[in-house]
């Protein structure tokens, strides 16, 4: 008995799961804090507004969905989920303009900016190439003060090959240096260009407008819900439902959820996004 409760619990929880991930669009990737929508809204969700704000913000900033927790998923199961949809959509909306969604947009972008990585200058390799057989010199001066009349012998022959090192590198006419500098320009332009098309990717990826952000997400979103065929047909083998189609088994896992959802979620959040996606191309 315990265990066809838990089989149905966990099922509920798994529509809730795809039913959330559609609402929000699936890949928009930060926490929804303004308190625009009705208290009641999430009352009858069982959950408070902090609450599905935290599930919301550990979903999409760690890259999974996390969604579960709510009293009354069979209720919203049951019931209008299209119109549960466009509430959750409409918060969505409202929420990517508070200050905690713009606060955690600018923390995520300024994560992922590409880091400079700037060579060595000659002056500066010679330098540390002085400095690291200066050390070695120290260290092996020191082992033959130490060292016992077995090993003195070869510890001081360890220390004349590490003299013999330091001079090398304090010659000012030192070969790896000057070779090091005639291929410094060229190497430094290189890593330069590197570092501005890295650069150019992440303005592009992350653009100064958050709401920019939102329409790839949006978009995104609506590519990946394309040409779903909400009647597959689908058969079970294992104990599990898969398409009998193997094109549609091959899909995407975010199609595949989308396809569970259902026509009456997926089709008024494409209709959503669309207009969203208008509405930010006419403002920006």
């Amino acid at each position: 008995m315990k265990e066809r409760i838990f089989i149905k619990t966990h099922k509920l929880h798994r529509i809730y799961t795809n039913l959330f991930a559609i609402a929000v669009m699936t890949t928009l990737l930060f926490s929804f804090t303004v308190h625009t929508l009705n208290s009641n809204f999430f009352k009858e969700l069982g959950i408070s507004k902090t609450d599905a704000d935290k599930k919301i913000t550990q979903s999409f900033l760690r890259g999974y969905l996390n969604v579960y927790g709510a009293k009354n998923v069979k209720n919203i199961v049951l019931g209008n989920r299209g119109a549960v949809v466009m509430d959750l959509l409409t918060y969505t909306k409202q929420s990517v303009n508070s200050d905690a969604f713009k606060k955690e947009y600018a923390e995520l972008k300024e994560a992922n900016k590409p880091k400079e990585y700037k060579i060595k200058t000659p002056e500066e390799m010679r330098k540390e190439n002085i400095e690291s057989n200066k050390k070695s010199v120290a260290s092996m001066e020191a082992l033959v003060l130490k060292a016992g009349v077995g090993s003195k012998a070869l510890y001081e022959k360890m220390l004349a090959d590490s003299k013999k090192q330091l001079k090398e590198a304090e010659d000012p006419n030192n070969k790896d240096v000057d070779g090091y500098a005639k291929n410094y320009p060229g190497l430094a332009k290189s890593f330069k260009e590197s570092y501005q098309q890295e650069l150019k990717k992440w303005e592009d990826q992350y653009p100064a407008n958050h709401l920019l952000f939102v329409r790839q997400r949006l978009q995104q979103f609506l590519e990946e819900t394309k040409g779903i065929d909400f009647s597959a047909e689908l058969t079970n083998i294992n104990g599990k439902k898969v398409f009998v189609s193997k094109v549609y088994e091959g899909k995407s896992f975010r199609w595949k959820m989308a396809f569970r959802a259902g026509k009456e979620v997926v089709e008024p959040a494409r209709t959503f996004a669309e207009e969203w996606i208008t509405e930010i191309n006419q403002t920006h």
